[in-house]
């Protein structure tokens, strides 16, 4: 549930903060008194207002001096005060507008201004949050790419060092290179994800469609994830439809979201459990994909949310999770017209789910998704 819009009202006069209740009482906005620029310091902390609205004439401390003391704190600079003041002169206003209010009523108060000035300034305010989430998304998104590419090219970086010893014989390198192969493989896709997405948000994205064979894609998915699969101890089977049944899609694409599906699958099942990858027809036109584990599942508050960007979900210590993979797949599947699920496996686990028609031209074309 969201937090309501809070106002925090200074005022000595109690009798003030009734006249704003009373003018503000059809709104939604929870508000809050303080009787002196004192006990607003302490509310300020407690409740972090949504916006201010100061009393310009008090006692010990005014609202000039409060202004300034609000406005020269990194935490709360950013709250929107608004000056209520009996003063007229241009000289006053420009004092409190010095002091870092950023706007003013005068008393008495009328309502219809009250309300479009609070108004103005909350959207003011909700636009500097949502720029400020938005650079913090971004902060954290940079920090988890580079935790996360760290430990590819430090495994990298490791195996080699053992190739070069002197003494390492050559019947152990193989084991070697194919950890490298992978390591490098997984740098190249979460890179190839990142591209995509700044593509895609950028309308410059371009599908390759042609007729891709279902049960040709999915085997070839599987034959590749087979060692992945042995090493976590986990049974990899195919449910696919005959060889020859085509669908139009942009087969590499495609093939990056069964990668991502399986991958995740496999990553977060448990040791002697399977990871089912199942594809079929459901009618000449449309197709349904399910990739089917015995993991920790997916709750569902976030069945929706996990395929947002730089979503994780459950964390799981010593496990990548760059949050890029299911987003990834729920563009390219959007960019096909298809839906992409995911759903409780029943006793435990997870199943994700594509579902698409094939609308789109059958032959070999190129189509700008915006």
């Amino acid at each position: 549930m969201d937090k309501p819009t809070t106002i925090l009202v200074i005022d000595d006069e109690p009798d003030n903060f009734d006249v704003i209740d009373t003018l503000l009482m059809k709104e939604e906005y929870q508000l809050n008194y303080a009787s002196s620029g004192s006990k607003a310091l302490e509310r300020i902390h407690m409740i972090e207002p949504d916006l201010i609205l100061l009393d310009v004439m008090m006692p010990e401390m005014d609202g000039i001096e409060l202004c300034k003391i609000i406005k020269t704190d990194p935490q709360w600079r950013y709250i929107p005060i608004i000056m209520v003041t009996a003063l007229t002169a241009k000289e006053d206003l420009s004092t409190c507008l010095a002091a870092g209010a950023d706007d003013f009523v005068s008393k008495p108060v009328n309502k219809i201004e009250l309300q479009a000035r609070i108004r103005s300034m909350l959207r003011l305010k909700y636009q500097h949050d949502q720029l400020k989430a938005l650079i913090q998304l971004r902060e954290d998104m940079v920090n988890m790419i580079v935790h996360d590419l760290r430990n590819p090219l430090t495994n990298i970086m490791l195996c080699t060092d053992i190739l070069r010893l002197p003494n390492f014989p050559p019947a152990e390198h193989q084991p070697k290179l194919e950890q490298i192969q992978g390591n490098v493989k997984q740098l190249q896709s979460m890179i190839d994800s990142l591209l995509f997405m700044a593509k895609l948000e950028s309308g410059k994205m371009r599908l390759n469609l042609t007729e891709v064979d279902l049960h040709h894609l999915c085997s070839g998915v599987l034959a590749d994830f087979r060692l992945l699969a042995e090493q976590h101890r986990i049974q990899l089977i195919g449910d696919l439809p005959q060889p020859g049944q085509k669908f139009t899609m942009d087969g590499a694409l495609f093939r990056r979201v069964l990668d991502n599906l399986l991958a995740n699958a496999i990553k977060f099942s448990p040791v002697n459990s399977q990871v089912i990858l199942k594809a079929d027809f459901t009618t000449s036109e449309a197709i349904k994909i399910q990739v089917i584990d015995s993991g920790i599942g997916v709750n569902e508050k976030m069945r929706t949310a996990i395929f947002e960007k730089y979503e994780i979900g459950a964390f799981i210590k010593g496990l990548s999770q760059t949050g890029l993979g299911l987003a990834f797949c729920k563009q390219v599947v959007d960019a096909h017209g298809g839906s992409l699920q995911v759903e409780e496996n029943f006793p435990k686990g997870a199943i994700f789910i594509i579902q698409l028609r094939n609308h789109l031209v059958s032959s070999s074309t190129s189509r700008e998704y915006l």
